[in-house]
């Protein structure tokens, strides 16, 4: 078996073989369709091709599985600090791959099927498309500052906001700037419509991300990029490695006889379902139930930030649980959920029934609504009683 390391830039790539323990070919390719396949058509079934994780690796390892053994995927941030020299070039780089894998030393990463991959680019871009909104908002908000309008009531971007902006006294040329970026603001929600509909009919598709959904604060939106970010379950052995790959544990500081340090979150992962989990964690401390009685007990100790962090960190190791076992959420409302899986149809194209009414008609009778909250906030409140109970524990003694 010959190790192939590949060092991967924009449109080359650098190629060592390493073979019997020593390099025996090194050379320089370009990255384009026919020359990657024209390489995979030159190496054997039992070679393995290594690459780190970059912009154009999926590509790559879509196009070079069907020619070799295995395509393994090396962690960048590993690599450096396993294999730091002097001396970095292409040729080193490429090198230091294929003798790190057949020494049996690479730190490898998960290679998503196409399935999650298609949703990973589907989420990102919605994140970007979401960006782009914002920031046009931006420039109508700062539109008006600048030519002294005062500040809307209302929703400006609303039917009201939209018929008041009509109306505000702006020189022309103002003016027509204004409408240019409602112009775009229009285009780019109706970008934004079309993509959340393909997304709602893959989330109704997908059991996993109807299950995640039972949990309070975690839309199908949430619950995609959560599911594009996670893949495969099984790769994560426990809830704290799920919160580590979302970046929301802390990073430690330990050497000697020195005890640990630990300071903020690392922030390494997938940055949208880290901020999505967040947001997540801000709506779950807004309705009763146990992840509020959660986040107001970190509230009261650590402030307001810090419990939103800590709350997303629970619900990911929640979702590792629903994800790893059969048992449903205890505390899902039934009334709710089944009214966030029809509003979920119909953004995925769903008629509109009229007849008989369906499941999710429950949420909006108010006895049935308050008595699922009266159960839920009865667990908040046993969680609360719990957490009076505990004792502090003395300090430890200092070592003499």
């Amino acid at each position: 078996m010959r190790s192939i390391g590949m060092d991967v830039h924009r449109s080359f790539a650098q190629v060592a073989v390493f073979d019997r323990g020593k390099v025996t070919a090194e050379f320089r390719m370009e990255l384009d369709y026919d020359a990657v396949v024209a390489f995979g058509q030159k190496l054997r079934k039992d070679d393995e091709v290594i690459l780190e994780a970059t912009g154009n690796t999926s590509a790559i390892v879509r196009l070079l599985t069907p020619f070799v053994a295995r395509v393994v995927i090396a962690n960048p941030l590993q690599v450096k600090a396993i294999a730091h020299a002097r001396v970095k070039t292409d040729k080193v780089d490429a090198k230091i791959l294929a003798q790190l894998h057949a020494a049996g030393f690479l730190p490898e990463v998960w290679a998503a099927d196409d399935d999650t991959l298609n949703l990973r680019r589907l989420v990102s871009e919605r994140a970007a498309l979401v960006r782009s909104v914002r920031r046009v908002k931006s420039r109508v908000q700062a539109v008006l500052h600048a030519n002294l309008v005062p500040k809307y009531s209302g929703h400006l971007f609303g039917k009201g906001g939209r018929d008041w902006l009509s109306t505000a006294p702006l020189p022309k040329a103002e003016r027509d700037l204004l409408a240019r970026h409602l112009d775009e603001l229009d285009w780019l929600n109706g970008k934004l419509e079309k993509l959340d509909s393909a997304m709602a009919q893959i989330s109704l598709d997908d059991a996993r991300t109807r299950k995640l959904m039972t949990i309070a604060g975690i839309s199908s939106v949430v619950a995609t990029a959560v599911i594009a970010a996670i893949g495969d379950i099984s790769r994560f052995q426990t809830p704290d490695r799920l919160a580590s790959y979302f970046g929301l544990t802390p990073r430690v500081r330990q050497s000697g006889d020195r005890g640990a340090i630990h300071g903020r979150i690392s922030k390494q992962g997938n940055a949208v379902a880290r901020t999505m989990l967040i947001e997540a964690a801000w709506s779950a401390a807004s309705v009763p139930g146990p992840l509020r009685a959660f986040f107001l007990r970190i509230k009261d100790r650590k402030g307001l930030n810090v419990a939103a962090v800590a709350t997303a960190r629970k619900i990911a190791n929640l979702i590792w649980q629903l994800l790893t076992k059969e048992a449903p959420y205890r505390w899902a409302r039934p009334a709710f959920v089944a009214m966030k899986m029809r509003k979920l149809e119909l953004r995925a194209g769903a008629a509109r029934a009229h007849g008989p009414a369906g499941p999710g008609r429950d949420y909006w009778i108010k006895e049935i609504r308050h008595r699922e909250m009266e159960l839920v906030a009865q667990a908040e409140a046993a969680y609360a009683a719990m957490v009076a109970t505990w004792r502090e524990r003395p300090p430890k003694p200092q070592k003499g």
